[in-house]
């Protein structure tokens, strides 16, 4: 076994004694993204809520939606009943709430979907006006890809040692979602953006995300 792969081995192995959610590092962000007050908000792939919970402190109503029935019976059980947030078993192409929603936003949910039929449904349910933000996965392929990849490696291992306090512990409830590898390059989905979503913003982040930005006219 090369000297690379044992180092990569030995990597998974502390991350997966020190996990932490790199999804919910980019909620914070998704929140300076949009207005201080709005009305209705969509949370794609709502998982256990913890996104929802966040826009429900902004919004007038948020609806969560994810085709696991387990992780949406467990974001009910985490969310207060005074909080304007409901959260619903639905197929994320064809049974989104009508709206129109102020807000929707998906994160690490859109590479599960057909990307581009995706994006459409997103569009059609957002109010004009309205802000669709997407925080997602995709396939590294260029070399500028890999060299962020390689940058994020042991950035992900000092943030996992740091959040934990350096101590072993279980994933965070938020991480008992399935999950599956992304499999679209970001050229790939850059350009499927823009075709259904004139003007969308996109941007690589780190540890292995992506940002996509689209304001409906």
């Amino acid at each position: 076994m090369s000297l690379p792969h044992r180092i990569l081995q030995a990597l998974d192995r502390f991350n997966a004694t020190h996990p932490w959610d790199h999804n919910a590092r980019y909620h914070r962000w998704i929140l300076r993204q949009l207005p201080r007050r709005f009305g209705s908000a969509l949370d794609v792939g709502s998982g256990t809520g913890d996104l929802a919970r966040l826009l429900a402190t902004r919004a007038d109503e948020v609806h969560g939606v994810d085709s696991d029935p387990v992780i949406i019976s467990r974001a009910r059980m985490l969310t207060p009943d005074a909080m304007a947030s409901s959260f619903t078993v639905a197929d994320a192409l064809t049974e989104l709430p009508a709206g129109p929603h102020d807000v929707i936003t998906c994160v690490a949910t859109l590479h599960h979907l057909p990307c581009t039929e995706a994006l459409d449904a997103f569009r059609r349910h957002l109010a004009p006006g309205g802000t669709l933000i997407v925080v997602g996965l995709y396939r590294p392929h260029t070399a500028a890809d890999h060299l962020l990849a390689a940058i994020a490696l042991p950035l992900n291992a000092a943030t996992g040692w740091l959040k934990n306090k350096g101590r072993s512990t279980a994933p965070p409830t938020s991480m008992t979602a399935w999950t599956r590898p992304a499999d679209m390059p970001f050229s790939d989905i850059t350009e499927a953006a823009r075709t259904v979503l004139p003007g969308a913003r996109l941007r690589r982040r780190l540890f292995w995300r992506y940002t996509l930005t689209w304001r409906r006219p």
